[in-house]
């Protein structure tokens, strides 16, 4: 790198779950002004890097190791390139940039984040769901079932499903037997869920079903990967008449902008 040379802040950029436009703004904005991206290819709709200028460099990360992933955006930013690394969803949620910050931090490269929106986020607005319902739950827990990909065991699946909070159950459906086994033993056979594949994309579908037959319906459904597993009791609130209420909008609650009446 030149001793003058101007450098520009590697940027990881989420892309939302497959609608173009549940990008940010400013994602928006890094890719029109972007001269390298590295981009998630697996996910990631063309049509946000139609959004790109016509000189723009592109790398699919999909059959790139770190170690190439790394040096592509070394050599970009040393050049004084504008580089975007695009990740689906939002970059802090499954998205193994811990170690992409780690290499670039070793040597030196500034990088900023920019965030998305996680698939579980856009699966609650298909839904037309509250997660934290007062009264209901006033927790959400994002995880994942071991797999190839090890889980800490003091948050495997079945001690967080204890819980019996509003759950999205990420990156499980080729286990799908094991999650359903935990899931009848912890929310109930009866209790519902849904299971959401490609949130927002053109090929999205959303169904609803008992716990007790989650197994044999994805089975059924040949469903394997990109879906989401949402559980508890924002799932059928609105459907049972449920009246919850929370105290931000009560008349007869108080607060520093509203008196009770």
């Amino acid at each position: 790198m030149k001793k003058d040379q101007k450098t520009h802040p590697v940027l990881f950029v989420g892309a939302g779950p497959g609608d173009p436009e549940l990008i940010t703004v400013k994602g928006q904005k890094a890719l029109q002004t972007a001269d390298v991206v590295v981009y998630a290819g697996s996910l990631v709709p063309q049509a946000l890097l139609d959004w790109t200028n016509n000189k723009t460099q592109f790398f699919n990360s999909a059959a790139m190791n770190l170690e190439e992933i790394i040096d592509v955006m070394a050599k970009a930013y040393q050049t004084g390139h504008r580089v975007v690394r695009l990740h689906t969803g939002d970059p802090s949620l499954y998205g193994a940039i811990f170690e992409q910050m780690a290499a670039l931090k070793a040597q030196n490269i500034d990088y900023q984040i920019i965030p998305g929106v996680t698939a579980a986020f856009a699966a609650a607005a298909r839904l037309k769901i509250e997660y934290t319902i007062p009264g209901l739950s006033q927790t959400l827990i994002l995880t994942r079932l071991a797999g190839r990909t090890p889980v800490p065991e003091m948050e495997n699946l079945e001690s967080l499903a204890r819980h019996q909070s509003s759950m999205a159950i990420y990156l499980s459906m080729s286990l799908i037997d094991q999650v359903a086994s935990i899931l009848k033993r912890t929310y109930g056979e009866q209790a519902r869920c849904a299971v959401v594949y490609k949130v927002s994309h053109p090929e999205e579908q959303i169904f609803h079903m008992r716990i007790g037959d989650l197994l044999q319906s994805v089975m059924d459904l040949k469903i394997t990967k990109h879906a989401l597993i949402i559980v508890g009791d924002g799932l059928t609130a609105l459907s049972t008449g449920d009246n919850a209420r929370s105290k931000l909008y009560d008349r007869h609650f108080s607060h520093e902008y509203r008196d009770s009446c």
